[in-house]
């Protein structure tokens, strides 16, 4: 039974803090829910359209997988959070950086609005609205970041 042990016998099983447990559950959880919640709102002939409207140019197409990358990295970052990787939080606080920067600009007409872009009739009210959208990210970061108990998890691991 000592071969099929995933740690060795001198190693300690890591104690990750309850904080960054439930961060990485938060970031897993909801991006899982907000592709079921797409897939939902569009149904599917709506999720084919959304997908040929993504394709129709080189750039929407690099934009279209270029964010599916994004997810894919962040839901990576939860994984590696949990082995208590620093680089893990400091790649996952970068995606929220390139996310927020994005949706912003495509938002203001400077990118794509038709794809990936937050409505509203001024900046304050797109910026209120990218806040809203973002405030779980934040809250997630906060896990990662504030207490001292995650610091001291990511600088001993």
């Amino acid at each position: 039974m000592d071969i099929l042990s995933k740690y060795p016998a001198g190693q300690a099983k890591l104690n990750v803090p309850t904080l960054v447990y439930i961060a990485a559950i938060g970031i897993i959880t909801t991006r899982c829910l907000d592709v079921l919640m797409l897939f939902n709102a569009l149904g599917v002939q709506g999720s084919i359209d959304f997908i040929q409207r993504s394709v129709q140019t080189w750039a929407l197409t690099l934009i279209f997988f270029a964010s599916l990358v994004l997810l894919f990295i962040e839901i990576r970052c939860a994984f590696v959070i949990l082995r208590g990787r620093n680089w893990g939080r400091w790649v996952f606080l970068a995606t929220q950086v390139i996310s927020s920067v994005y949706l912003w600009c495509a938002s203001l007409g400077w990118g794509y609005p038709e794809l990936f872009s937050i409505p509203g009739e001024s900046k304050s009210a797109i910026l209120h609205d990218l806040f809203m959208q973002k405030l779980p990210d934040l809250l997630v970061l906060a896990l990662l970041f504030v207490p001292p108990r995650s610091q001291r998890f990511f600088r001993v691991h």
